[in-house]
């Protein structure tokens, strides 16, 4: 199984410039708990996540609170190697890209999930 097999492909994101209230707002009203930061021509340049909000001390934009160096995934790459990504990494999502391209994301629900349904 791959990641493509496993991901979710309408990804929610933000821009580096939206407000942190948006943010939260984005967050709260999607049930989820953290977001990949897009440029306006689609490329990933950060994530961010309620942990960030957590930490908030200073800023009043996502491009403030945001993880700059995004680590991520191919759609070809094993689910068993995603997987072991988020946990030595200590993460709980990673967006998925074919040809440098944002086309999802995973979850350590997802993983889960595929656990579920026997890998």
């Amino acid at each position: 199984m791959r990641a493509r097999d496993i991901m979710t492909t309408e990804v929610i994101t933000i821009a580096p410039d939206a407000r942190i209230y948006e943010l939260t707002r984005l967050l709260s009203e999607n049930g989820i708990s953290g977001v990949p930061v897009c440029d306006g021509e689609d490329r990933v340049v950060g994530i961010v996540s309620e942990g960030d909000l957590l930490c908030l001390t200073n800023g009043h934009r996502v491009r403030d609170i945001m993880t700059r160096e995004v680590i991520s995934v191919d759609v070809d790459d094993p689910v068993e190697m995603v997987a072991a990504v988020l946990h030595e990494k200590g993460i709980k999502r990673v967006p998925v890209y074919n040809k440098g391209r944002l086309v999802g994301i995973i979850t350590r629900a997802d993983i889960v999930a595929a656990m579920a349904r026997g890998l």
